[in-house]
């Protein structure tokens, strides 16, 4: 009897002893939810913190992973789009976590009224908002940067007005443009297409610094700009802008969406734009703009199952005709000696896009994508004596597979591409053509740490069919050292065909000949750089200071000297170095609840081989400085925005005379700094706003843009040496109606 009473209890005993280690070796299960809605997280990741034992949650948001590794006792949890969370599980066999959309943290650290830098970003990005546009008069994608201290845009002649972006002391054409991530508006389209997007047509523009990501391909070096255009599922059903100005130009935009079905919706956006009153304020016989008629449309479609299915179409047509010149000019006057001056032009474009998405079922970390785009751009112009024609077929296809290594810390995406460019130009009788077609392949790999550290490595190789094999890596890296004390770095390399003609338009206005090296090569350029963001608070009132350093430096460069000879345009090859050296510092602050103050510092050292010898490159200011004053009443019902803009010395060309030996060398001079000032005003109803704005308040305007203006068929007749606004002070008023 006491042997079998001690049996038993020495058997409950042993029991005892395993119950915390059956407990230990158990499975530990769960659910992971949105922590707004409770709705389950299908794909989260789910580790045991500091090891590589980890699962991932199922379509109902459960999980379940294995027993632990030894002394672990806590997880991580994460999810793309939320806050990563850890977790103490000690003790515990079941849990449910609840995880927070990083849209309810901190996407937008300033207010909705700033130009917003992501938090999130691995890349230096900034956002216009919709909001932003609104301070401006914004007719078009060239007036939609003028309240933001990273893009600027000037005027690249006084005669044709093409007007151009610049990022990082560089050029537009080294910027990638795109609309809805998709590539566009290139090649022959460079000169003037910042007038072929409605600001109308805009949700939102996102400007990235640096190459980039490899998914967009090979082209981009100072950085991308990226439109946004309006979402159908979300436009308003009718939006109506009407703008008129002092110099009695006009626009007139009008969108409206349809919802056709549950899944099918679409957004008609109409625009055009008119000038016809001759313009010279200036009084040096030149129309200060070009008279222009533009016509615009875009449709956009949208297909959206709610669940895998995601399908965009958009298409796009437009014209535009333009006549500048002399004000006494009129289309079919002979261009002779003691006759007008002019220059005309006409462009027709067609452009579409495709996009379609299929998000797998119960991984919605794993998608696949196609993206179809297609343009022809056709245009007849001449400058003068000079003809100028020429047409673009372009073609690109993009195939994107998106998934994770074991969980979404782990991510990466890949794909296939195929670029295709038909080019025809035809300038005074010299017939230049290329015919590109380029594949290609891509890898980009994600690693986020969850915590404090996001890694982004790409590599994409493209064959050229007339220039071989061409490999583009791309990296960038951000580490938050707090959640409100942000590092960035970026390293990558880009490739280019240049178009020297369309991009150097302003070259047509004048009488230079035009001499082209044999055998111009693809530019070929590295860029580094990195960004520090840090957000703070002071007396209760959100800030951020953002600064930036950018190296770009190329191996090879389309270099367009017009500075060795007063007589022509050259475009060679590099023959030495050309390198760009760009820093911004920023500050934007919340003064009081109605009023937002963002101002910037920018400094650009920016050097091209001539002849030879490293020398600047003219008209391009070493230092600049940014403000703009934002104030609104609650609810908006009053807006107000001033923006000033000073631009430090720089160098220009300038003519110097010989007479004696009857010869012109090309000099340089320092040009005294000037600052240009914008401002407007709105008032919003319930469903109408009026806004009245001036540009160039000041009435600042460069003395003589134009050289030998007095003898335009002369040798030493020239419109390119701009360096300061043509134009003086316009006033103008519009209206906007917005039917929800």
């Amino acid at each position: 009897m006491l042997s079998n009473i001690r049996r038993a209890f020495q058997g409950m005993t042993l029991i005892g002893l395993l119950l915390p280690l059956a407990g230990q070796a158990q499975n530990l299960a769960g659910r992971v939810v949105d922590a707004a809605n409770a709705t389950p997280l299908i794909g989260a990741s789910v580790i045991w913190l500091g090891t590589n034992q980890a699962t991932s949650t199922d379509s109902n948001g459960h999980f379940t992973l294995a027993p632990a590794p030894a002394a672990q006792t806590a997880i991580l949890v994460s999810y793309i789009g939320y806050k990563p969370d850890t977790v103490q599980v000690q003790g515990r066999a079941h849990i449910v976590v609840q995880l927070k959309s990083v849209t309810s943290i901190k996407e937008v650290t300033i207010t909705g009224k700033q130009d917003r830098y992501s938090a999130l970003t691995p890349t230096n990005s900034q956002v216009i908002t919709a909001k932003d546009l609104t301070k401006s008069a914004c007719c078009n994608l060239a007036e939609s940067f003028e309240t933001n201290a990273s893009v600027e845009v000037s005027t690249s002649d006084a005669v044709s007005g093409a007007k151009q972006i610049q990022m990082l002391g560089l050029d537009g054409a080294y910027t990638l443009m795109t609309t809805d991530n998709v590539p566009a508006l290139r090649g022959l389209a460079t000169p003037y297409r910042l007038n072929y997007l409605s600001g109308t047509y805009i949700e939102a523009i996102d400007i990235i610094k640096g190459t980039g990501s490899v998914l967009n391909g090979y082209e981009s070096i100072s950085g991308q700009v990226n439109v946004r255009l309006k979402d159908p599922e979300k436009s308003d059903r009718v939006f109506v802008n009407l703008y008129g100005n002092s110099l009695a130009k006009w626009d007139a935009n009008v969108n409206t969406s349809f919802t056709l079905t549950p899944k099918l919706s679409t957004v008609l956006m109409l625009h055009t734009d008119q000038l016809s009153n001759r313009v010279d304020n200036n009084h040096d016989g030149f129309l200060d703009l070009p008279l222009g008629k533009h016509y615009n449309v875009f449709n956009k479609w949208k297909y959206n199952t709610g669940k895998q299915w995601v399908a965009e179409i958009g298409v796009q047509a437009l014209r535009e005709t333009r006549t500048g010149g002399q004000v006494g000019y009129r289309p079919g006057m002979p261009q002779e000696e003691g006759s007008f001056y002019g220059t005309q032009s006409e462009t027709a474009r067609v452009s579409g896009f495709s996009k379609t998405s299929y998000t797998f079922k119960d991984k919605p970390y794993q998608s696949i994508g196609l993206i179809l785009s297609g343009a022809r751009h056709d245009f007849d112009s001449h400058y003068g004596t000079r003809p100028y024609k020429g047409f673009q077929n372009s073609g690109l296809a993009n195939l994107i597979f998106q998934s994770a290594f074991g969980n979404t810390a782990h991510t990466y995406k890949t794909g296939l591409s195929y670029q295709y460019e038909d080019y025809q130009e035809n300038l005074a009788g010299r017939r230049l053509k290329r015919r590109e077609r380029v594949p290609g392949a891509f890898f980009e790999y994600i690693y986020q740490n969850s915590t404090n550290l996001t890694l982004v490595g790409g590599v994409r190789a493209d064959h050229h069919n007339l220039y071989g094999w061409v490999y583009t890596p791309r990296f960038n890296v951000k580490y938050d050292f707090t959640p409100n004390s942000i590092l960035r770095l970026a390293a990558g390399k880009g490739f280019r065909v240049a178009n020297p003609i369309a991009e150097n338009v302003a070259s047509l206005i004048s009488n230079r000949a035009f001499y082209f090296q044999n055998d111009l090569q693809p530019e070929k350029a590295w860029n580094l750089g990195g960004s520090f963001t840090q957000y703070f608070e002071v007396g209760e009132r959100k800030g951020a200071f953002i600064t930036d350093y950018y190296y770009t430096t190329f191996q090879n460069q389309i270099v367009p000297d017009m500075y060795s000879s007063p007589f022509q345009v050259a475009f060679t090859n590099l023959n030495g170095r050309s390198f760009s050296k760009s820093f911004q510092a920023e500050v934007q602050y919340e003064l009081t609840s109605m009023l937002d103050v963002k101002a910037a510092y920018k400094y650009f050292d920016v050097r091209t081989t001539y002849n030879g010898e490293l020398l600047r490159r003219p008209f391009i200011p070493n230092h600049r400085a940014f403000l703009n004053l934002g104030f609104a009443t609650p609810f908006d019902k009053w807006r107000a925005d001033v923006t000033a803009q000073w631009f430090g010395k720089r160098l220009v060309p300038s003519m110097d005379h010989d007479m004696n030996h009857h010869e012109t060398s090309i000099m340089t001079r320092t040009v005294s700094p000037y600052a240009v000032f914008n401002s407007q005003i709105t008032r919003a109803f319930k469903r109408w706003e009026v806004y009245l704005g001036g540009e160039n308040l000041l009435d600042y305007k460069q003395r003589k843009p134009i050289v030998g203006a007095d003898n335009p068929f002369g040798q030493e007749f020239d419109a390119s040496m701009v360096w300061a606004p043509i134009v003086g002070r316009v006033i103008y008023a519009g209206m906007r109606f917005t039917l929800k």
